[in-house]
């Protein structure tokens, strides 16, 4: 049976990869033959192979419809997670975001976006992260309920520490995920937050004083904080060869003490 299933699902993939080939995804079983094995014990090798299929389908803009349809986005969300599958999965999840069914499908999620940044922290696969970015990207952009979701679930010390060790790619985009949640905190600040030198009456040197000394204390916190923050992470990232600790990085200081 076993056997059986890794046949067919190495000639699925084989049919898939031809740039003519036409599958019937809405009227034919394919679908559910692959996402049955995905979710069942299968091999890694058959799973990989019914990956494959789908990665190749999902290149096709007509195919996102039925992949999403089937519900092939949850089990992609589930099979991220594991590390021997994850890029395939993510790459998949890549092509389906950018649609509006795929993106829809990814934002209902239960999974999204805690699984999304817990791949954030692998330092050892780096593709995986760099993906796992840019999934996060198309569902931050010009949606502040989703940035609101990732904030409240620690997204913003993650990404700090991607930038900062990361991929050169995975840092770019871990970069402009950061400026979005820089910009969008200032505007909720609005203009009647912080030290308001515009409305300081004329001629109160006093209370222009009070402002710029103000001013000069909030950027002296914000730098502590940075610097605190880089500190740390260069210093684990800098310590001997460990794993498990590695695995279990993390910043202890909140996301409000940071300037983004």
């Amino acid at each position: 049976m076993n056997s059986t299933r890794r046949e067919f699902a190495e000639l699925l993939l084989s049919l898939s990869s031809l740039a003519n080939t036409q599958f019937p995804l809405a009227s034919s079983e394919i679908l559910p033959f692959l996402t049955n094995i995905l979710e069942s014990d299968s091999s890694v090798e058959t799973k990989e192979s019914c990956l494959g299929t789908l990665y190749n389908l999902s290149t096709v803009l007509d195919n996102a419809g039925p992949l999403v349809s089937s519900g092939v986005v949850q089990t992609l969300l589930m099979l991220s997670s594991l590390k021997e599958l994850s890029e395939k999965a993510l790459a998949t999840l890549g092509h389906l975001v950018v649609t509006l069914m795929g993106k829809k499908a990814m934002e209902n999620s239960s999974m999204v976006p805690e699984r999304l940044i817990k791949i954030l922290t692998w330092e050892d696969k780096p593709k995986c992260q760099e993906l796992s970015a840019y999934i996060l990207m198309i569902l931050a952009h010009q949606s502040s309920a989703q940035r609101e979701k990732m904030a409240k679930s620690g997204i913003v010390p993650v990404l700090l520490e991607v930038a900062l060790l990361g991929s050169p790619l995975a840092q770019k985009r871990a970069l402009k995920l950061l400026q979005w949640f820089k910009d969008e905190r200032q505007a909720k600040m609005g203009p009647h937050s912080g030290p308001q030198t515009g409305r300081i009456a004329i001629g109160s040197p006093i209370n222009k004083r009070d402002a710029k000394q103000g001013k000069k204390m909030m950027k002296s916190l914000v730098k502590q904080s940075l610097h605190k923050n880089m500190e740390m992470i260069t210093r684990r990232a800098n310590a001997p060869e460990d794993s498990s600790k590695l695995k279990t990085l993390e910043i202890s200081t909140s996301s409000k003490s940071l300037p983004y």
